[in-house]
């Protein structure tokens, strides 16, 4: 899918949003309205994608054909005023499971964003590290020795394998892991080690669009921790530049879970993109 293409110059949209069919707290019905009375002219629904593992924030397999005949409904209903779109946000757990896994692949959708946000223990255990401080704090204890340097290149490896993997058209908040650790650890997205993990994650993504230009991936500006509780951008500012320069495609996604902030925070980042020298391609 080409997400530029599509929009046409359009800012009014998004392609990453959350409702009641995973952790989301509205009806896909409440976000359609939502979405035509602000004007958008573009809009994917991309709930977290069933997992092979436990995970109360996921969807449920058995609920795949009613979310798509949903998306369907909308689409009729409310389709002459915005173009929406079918997708799922899936997580890549390693090489049994990833956007690039046959299940995902055989669904009719119209992308796929591809997130980390589970990374294993040096038990083989899956642990979700994204979510509120409190929740990882626990969880460093409990599961990672309060290792945060293990933790940050666990799931920065999780990210370089599943760029190197493909089957998707967006990385989603590929830095994320960044709050929580600096939460846990001040100032541990200055150390060079660290850097250097990102650094090598953008690196993967250009090679990857340069490898691949009929299927380049999208990089999401996710505002949703900014409107959220944070004050963040994901991935951050420091980072923009060298995907610009590269000529990455970037979009500005509010990653919603309620109707009332699909676009919150989108204007101050197209403000700021455009400040480090984004011209909107």
């Amino acid at each position: 899918m080409d997400f530029l293409k599509e929009l046409n110059g359009s800012k009014a949209y998004t392609f990453h949003s959350h409702t009641e069919f995973c952790d989301g707290r509205a009806t896909m019905e409440a976000f359609a309205r939502e979405v035509v009375a602000r004007g958008f002219t573009h809009y994917g629904f991309s709930p977290h994608c069933p997992l092979p593992i436990v995970s109360p924030c996921n969807m449920r397999r058995e609920d795949v054909g009613r979310y798509l005949s949903e998306v369907d409904r909308i689409k009729g209903e409310y389709g002459g005023h915005c173009r929406f779109y079918a997708a799922m946000e899936v997580d890549y757990l390693g090489e049994e499971f990833g956007p690039s896994s046959r299940e995902i692949s055989e669904l009719p959708l119209d992308y796929v964003i591809g997130s980390v946000h589970f990374v294993a223990n040096r038990k083989g255990r899956l642990v979700d590290v994204d979510g509120r401080f409190e929740s990882f704090r626990r969880k460093m204890r409990d599961y990672f020795d309060d290792d945060i340097r293990y933790v940050c290149e666990a799931f920065y490896s999780r990210s370089v394998a599943m760029v190197e993997a493909g089957g998707f058209d967006i990385i989603g908040h590929f830095d994320k892991i960044g709050q929580n650790a600096s939460y846990f650890q001040p100032g541990i997205e200055d150390e060079e080690w660290y850097q250097a993990l990102v650094s090598d994650l953008v690196d993967r993504i250009i090679s990857h669009n340069a490898r691949h230009p009929e299927r380049p991936l999208t990089v999401e500006i996710n505002t949703k921790a900014y409107a959220d509780h944070s004050g963040r951008l994901f991935p951050h500012p420091r980072h923009w530049g060298r995907l610009i320069e590269a000529g990455v495609p970037l979009i500005v996604n509010s990653d919603a879970h309620v109707p009332a902030l699909i676009d919150a925070s989108r204007e101050m980042t197209f403000s700021m993109l455009e400040q480090a020298g984004w011209s909107g391609k």
